[in-house]
């Protein structure tokens, strides 16, 4: 999962899925990243822990760290959240391969469609909310199409 600065967006998309996967008794690595150095070993946007809290989704333990050409040979998926995170995660692609592990997170709720994930961070609470509402369905649709689960 990556964001800009890996303290809203990706970390909740990252716990949601590790919530998730744990639930379901999964078996898979998740992780998150920001394409820019601005936090890293820093906690989620303190907002972005409340609304995750408040659904029931612990995020506080996850630190922000920056996305690394390493990451395209540790993570077979590499889901951005916009089309800023996709050229910047693109550029640092060594490989046809590589390229091919980029997608945008929210494809797998609406298919081919390179739609953003919005960054609430100049948002409002209710923004935060919103957010946090459109991740949960994708997890839910990232675990359906990659788990096969009906």
């Amino acid at each position: 999962m990556v964001c800009l600065g890996n303290i809203c967006r990706s970390p909740l998309a990252d716990g949601l899925l590790l919530r998730k996967i744990k639930e379901r008794n999964l078996n898979a690595h998740v992780d998150s990243a920001g394409t820019a150095n601005y936090h890293i070993g820093k906690a989620p946007d303190s907002r972005m822990i409340k609304t995750a809290a408040k659904f029931g989704t612990p995020i506080e333990f996850l630190r922000a760290r920056q996305f690394t050409a390493q990451d395209f040979q540790n993570f077979d998926h590499i889901l951005v959240m916009d089309q800023s995170n996709y050229s910047d995660v693109i550029a640092l692609a060594q490989t046809e391969a590589d390229q091919k592990k980029v997608n945008f997170f929210l494809d797998y709720l609406y298919p081919n469609q390179n739609s953003e994930v919005p960054d609430p961070y100049y948002g409002t609470l209710k923004d935060f909310e919103a957010v946090y509402q459109l991740v949960d369905e994708a997890t839910d649709a990232l675990i359906q199409k990659l788990f096969h689960e009906q």
